[in-house]
């Protein structure tokens, strides 16, 4: 992830990877280890993407949007749920009865997400922002995901400025773990 433009053509670009990812795990068989091997891509895809939003997008939106608070609580909320769906399929293996109920919930999760993004918090954003605001806001979320977190992490704080302390620290860590064991690596 990292595509440039503004924020709003940077994150739909995010979105369009995963539901790719999301596409290759449904072609594969129940079971398949591949499977496990997306699984943890589109983890990593999805906690870069949501710790960049939670850093810069929310708080744009709580500043810029008429009724932006409750917006951008909402759309934290989802997180929460998403986040807390990817720490539970982190400790399965494709072959796990688990992972195929929590990889579905999880897709049916964020594709939610998305449309709702998509279709209710984009529009919004682009009616109430220059597009040197959104410019400027794609290129803080692309610097974001570069030293995010690339696993879950359901009790990290998500709102400025303890997430902005705590992210890069959290992302050092979890990308020695990936480098370590190899994860996201195929």
């Amino acid at each position: 992830m990292g595509h440039g433009g503004d924020v709003i053509a940077e994150l739909t670009s995010d979105h369009e990877e995963v539901e790719e990812l999301f596409s290759t795990i449904e072609e594969l068989p129940s079971g398949d280890e591949q499977r496990k091997q997306y699984a943890d891509q589109v983890t990593m895809e999805l906690v870069r993407h949501s710790v960049a939003e939670e850093e810069y997008l929310y708080p744009a939106v709580r500043e810029h949007i008429d009724g932006g608070d409750a917006l951008a609580d909402k759309e934290l909320r989802d997180h929460a749920a998403a986040e807390q769906t990817m720490k539970d399929l982190e400790g399965c293996a494709a072959d796990d009865p688990r992972f195929d109920m929590l990889m579905n919930k999880l897709m049916t999760e964020i594709r939610a997400h998305v449309v709702d993004e998509e279709n209710n918090l984009f529009p919004r954003l682009r009616d109430a922002c220059t597009p040197e605001m959104l410019n400027e806001l794609g290129d803080k979320v692309r610097q974001a995901k570069k030293t995010a977190p690339t696993r879950p992490h359901p009790s990290a704080p998500d709102k400025p400025p303890a997430n902005k302390l705590l992210a890069p620290g959290a992302g050092m860590v979890d990308r020695l773990r990936d480098m370590m064991s190899g994860r996201g690596k195929s």
